[in-house]
């Protein structure tokens, strides 16, 4: 069943600059039903919002900051959740924000049985992106013409790479799931093990790493061994994984 989602989107703290991918990423999970952005919008800093948020029908919510310092925005994002959690009309919630100020909101959908989607920037603190049942980093949601013109601008400048690379602890902790979902044999169905790696780090997502599904990634890492399967009427094609046995072999004697 398709989820209807709530989009609540806390304007002073995320840019602009990829909205459209960023509610292209939310269709995926589910029906965007309701969606608000959040700010003082008589601060000419947010007048970049204006034809973005209209092309994406996403309904600005005035929010006036009433003291110098305090982020009154977020409780106006807060009273609105759980407004529209009793309504009783959507069945998840996406919040978009890199503020840690939204982890118990987080918590508390989840609590009710909502399903919650995070979207921020990578220097969002971890206690909001494990509240979340998945957290997407806005960074990873440039569409593939930018991609292309980064590249070409660090291949000419020789700047690093902003892609993640993959480190001995992602490692350890995808071979340790394999291996938690394995059958008798080692063997382990790859949809299984994506979906545990998601309940044990919200933000795990291969495009972090500079891959766009989970199959490849798993297939760069030298650890483990994919093998391709048909179901049972032939029609397709089911990814198996097992982590290989690095153990050397006893010689007969």
């Amino acid at each position: 069943m398709d989820l209807n989602l709530a989009v609540l989107i806390d304007g002073d703290n995320i840019p602009s600059a990829y909205v459209k991918e960023m509610m292209e990423e939310i269709a995926k999970y589910g029906n965007p039903t309701i969606k608000r952005i959040y700010g003082d919008w008589t601060n000419p800093r947010l007048g970049k919002w204006k034809n973005i948020l209209l092309e994406n029908a996403i309904t600005p919510i005035q929010q006036y900051g009433y003291t110098q310092g305090k982020n009154a925005t977020d409780s106006a994002m807060i009273i609105d959740a759980m407004d529209i959690l009793y309504s009783g009309k959507v069945n998840g919630f996406c919040i978009v924000s890199s503020d840690s100020d939204f982890t118990r909101l987080a918590t508390r959908l989840r609590e009710a049985g909502m399903q919650v989607f995070g979207i921020g920037e990578k220097k969002t603190p971890n206690p909001f992106i494990v509240a979340c049942d998945k957290f997407i980093y806005i960074e990873i949601l440039k569409n593939k013409q930018e991609d292309d013109t980064a590249e070409d601008t660090k291949s000419k400048t020789g700047a690093k790479n902003s892609v993640d690379r993959i480190t001995a602890k992602d490692i350890k902790l995808i071979t340790s799931t394999i291996d938690d979902v394995a059958d008798d044999d080692g063997w382990a169905f790859l949809g299984d093990v994506g979906s545990l790696l998601q309940k044990k780090q919200p933000n795990f997502d291969s495009r972090n790493y500079g891959f766009q599904k989970l199959t490849p990634l798993i297939s760069s890492i030298d650890q483990i061994e994919v093998e391709r399967r048909e179901d049972n009427k032939g029609r397709k094609k089911l990814i198996y994984v097992k982590i290989k046995d690095t153990r050397p072999s006893r010689s007969k004697k």
